[in-house]
């Protein structure tokens, strides 16, 4: 009996499947699949031009450790900028603290950023940069207003430029 109630289970949980799944982004965000990147270059002339954690994040797609970004305590006016190829990603206005651990922010500067779907860890949406194509982070859906996005972003994966 016990075997029979655990066999059902496991077909019930195997079965479920989340709503997240389902759901397309509520913005009017694009997804892109697009490779073809103004900016390109080889795996070696990355290597050369970035540092091993850069190269890691924005090459390999893979994701710093949590809080360890000296960008998370920088309140001065500017703009983050893509740290391979300086592209402009996001204003200091739309930055806010999402208690992640990433640098976050609720909108990015239209056209400067891409989307692509991550099934690595359940459906997401990635973010990379349009010019390069580097691995920026991930979007969600549960930023503040007026958006309502949270543009959770690796903080190796840019650089910030001071306003003048």
């Amino acid at each position: 009996m016990k075997m029979k109630i655990g066999i059902a289970l496991l077909v019930l949980f195997a079965s479920c499947k989340g709503t997240s799944q389902e759901k397309e982004m509520a913005t009017d965000t694009k997804v892109e699949n697009t490779k073809e990147y103004s900016v390109q270059k080889t795996n070696a002339e990355w290597k050369k031009e970035l540092t091993d954690a850069e190269y890691y994040v924005l090459r390999e797609a893979a994701t710093e450790n949590p809080f360890s970004s000296e960008l998370l305590k920088i309140k001065k006016k500017g703009t983050y900028v893509c740290a391979a190829c300086a592209t402009p990603l996001f204003k200091s206005q739309t930055k806010f603290d999402s208690g992640t651990g990433w640098p976050s922010f609720y909108q990015e500067i239209e056209g400067n950023v891409g989307y692509e779907i991550d099934n690595t860890y359940g459906l997401r949406t990635e973010e990379h940069c349009a010019t390069c194509g580097g691995h920026l982070g991930h979007v969600f859906e549960d930023g503040p207003e007026p958006t309502g996005l949270r543009h959770c972003i690796n903080g190796v994966a840019l650089k910030f430029v001071p306003a003048e």
